[in-house]
């Protein structure tokens, strides 16, 4: 039987309803400092959210929009983008994956398959869910994406897509690299596009194990077993990031989503996540009952901060001694990247793509060729409500220019057409100001 976790609702503590995705404010930048120290000090690594699948309201949040390390929550994103190409067709679960010598060379934990090897990308799957196996993770974005380094940028552009307005990748497992930050806000909003755009797949992150050869592998994440309606998702760790878990819970018909990075341990992460869906839950049992709130809570137990408890086993993603960590100028890679768009970014692998341009009213003035976006959906009435809602609400900004739903590669992208650079950029900046998620697209994109 499920022991009820402690806490105490002691006062009622208002915090205003927000839906995903949100415009951040970016930090100070900081430059060719130790990894460790690239997060914010004046925060600690602590960064919280918990949303409400169903409707997006942001329940809860904590330095939700601060820059952190993701660790193995990368592969949340990894694994995104191949449901995404099951999906279309492009790949089967039944399709062999051959390990490159870069995907055997990664860093531990792995399945530890040695170069020219095979797997099936079901299998592949599994390992990165279950083992959080980061060679894996490597064979599955060359499978999908030619290289990594090419996989990595599909990855950037779809988190644009999808309002992580403050995310980069650079590689696609989560090791070390001083350039790959992501917020808690992001990873919900993920968290949430993975449920919404393959519910046929993400029974993958709910496994509580995975049997390879005769070897049984054990999921990290804890609460699958121990927490009653806790289906997925991914944990991760690192020295800098400290522990990380992005966990979604169904009670009913109701879901939470809750993130927490930067636990000082396993223990005290997992039962803050807990603490935080619990409560979640709790509040909406008030608001069918009838009580006005939008979030009434007083943890029982602290934030998870701290030293850094580094477990007996490494989990996820964890720092290996003598890892080559990338320092870089970081000037130019903190802070929102959604109005930055990626430099040269590769196209995907050649594939047919049957595409179709619906247009909303409007004129363009034709005298530019940049565009503007503000959404991508999977479902094409998501995307003409999100048009229809843009026009209205930010005429002024869109009088001029010609919107429109471009549909292909199974995404539907709200984009107006017919700006300068210098128009793009400001019109992205006004719906910045009012938390709506927008990228400025240039005109070779």
């Amino acid at each position: 039987m499920f022991e009820p976790v402690r806490r105490l609702l002691v006062t009622a503590i208002a915090l205003s309803a927000t839906a995903l995705p949100a415009a951040l404010v970016a930090p100070t930048a900081q430059a060719q400092i130790p990894y460790s120290a690239l997060r914010n000090t004046t925060e600690g690594k602590y960064a919280a959210v918990v949303v409400d699948a169903n409707t997006g309201e942001v329940l809860f949040a904590k330095n939700a929009d601060s820059q952190r390390y993701p660790a193995s929550l990368t592969k949340i994103m990894t694994m995104y983008l191949t449901f995404e190409a099951l999906a279309s067709g492009r790949l089967k679960a039944t399709d062999t994956l051959v390990v490159s010598p870069r995907a055997a060379a990664q860093a531990p934990t792995k399945l530890g398959l040695r170069a020219g090897e095979s797997i099936t990308v079901d299998e592949a799957i599994r390992a990165v869910a279950v083992k959080s196996a980061n060679d894996m993770a490597v064979a599955l974005a060359e499978k999908i994406g030619g290289s990594e380094e090419r996989f990595c940028a599909l990855m950037t552009l779809r988190a644009q897509e999808l309002g992580m307005t403050n995310t980069r990748y650079v590689n696609a497992n989560g090791l070390p690299d001083s350039r790959q930050l992501t917020s808690a806000r992001d990873l919900a909003i993920l968290s949430r596009a993975v449920m919404r755009d393959y519910p046929q797949y993400y029974s993958y992150f709910g496994l509580h194990d995975f049997n390879y050869h005769g070897q049984s592998i054990r999921n990290h994440n804890g609460l699958l077993a121990k927490m009653p309606g806790v289906d997925g998702l991914k944990t991760g760790f690192t020295n800098a990031s400290g522990f990380n878990l992005a966990a979604s819970a169904v009670r009913g018909d109701r879901r939470l989503i809750a993130v927490v990075l930067g636990g000082n341990s396993v223990a005290a992460r997992d039962s803050h996540v807990e603490d935080l869906l619990e409560t979640g839950f709790d509040v909406i049992r008030r608001r069918q009952m009838g009580e006005r709130i939008t979030v009434a809570q007083n943890l029982f137990e602290p934030a998870p901060i701290g030293v850094i408890d580094r477990p007996a086993t490494e989990e996820g993603s964890a720092d290996q001694a003598g890892l080559r960590i990338v320092l870089t100028d970081n000037s130019n890679l903190r802070g929102p990247v959604a109005n930055r768009p990626i430099a040269n970014p590769p196209p995907p692998p050649p594939r047919p793509v049957a595409a179709s341009v619906e247009t909303a009213k409007g004129k363009a003035r034709g005298k530019g060729d940049w565009l503007v976006q503000v959404g991508a959906y999977r479902q094409k009435t998501q995307a003409r409500s999100q048009l229809a809602a843009v026009s209205h609400k930010f005429s002024k900004h869109f009088a001029n220019a010609q919107g429109g739903v471009q549909g292909g590669e199974g995404m539907y992208r709200v984009r107006f057409s017919g700006f300068t650079a210098d128009e793009a950029r400001a019109a992205c900046a006004a719906l910045g100001a009012k938390r709506q998620s927008c990228m400025v697209v240039p005109p070779s994109h």
